[in-house]
């Protein structure tokens, strides 16, 4: 097969998006803001081992995307709330397919490690 100008923008294409949803923490916090909108500190918690500072630095490079819109309430102490935009919820259906992806290669690699286990216990 040979690698042509069609391959090439369906790499340049996948790239673009892993750019955008790349990383450790992306689609996580993606996936807490598709059940609506979240405080920032109820975000940290949520994503279980991830700091203020790198948080915020995601957020802001989902907001500079058009993922994610930030909200700044007047209160005191002051909130900042987090929400998805419209733009943003059109990446449900790749974190879905990453999602039921996810559960079957899960379940391969379980059935897997106790088909090992019964196979290594019959040799003995």
């Amino acid at each position: 097969m040979e690698f042509n100008d069609d391959c090439r923008a369906r790499m340049m294409a996948v790239q673009d998006t892993l750019d955008v949803m790349g990383g450790k923490w992306k689609i996580k916090i993606l996936t807490i803001l598709y059940f609506g909108e979240t405080h920032f500190m109820e975000l940290q918690r949520r994503v279980t081992g991830i700091g203020a500072k790198m948080l915020s630095q995601e957020l802001r490079d989902m907001e500079t995307n058009g993922l994610v819109k930030r909200t700044v309430k007047d209160t005191r102490p002051i909130t900042v709330i987090y929400e998805l935009t419209s733009y943003g919820t059109t990446l449900k259906d790749i974190i879905e397919s990453m999602e039921k992806w996810g559960k079957k290669h899960r379940q391969k690699i379980i059935e897997e490690g106790k088909q090992k286990v019964t196979s290594e216990q019959s040799a003995i």
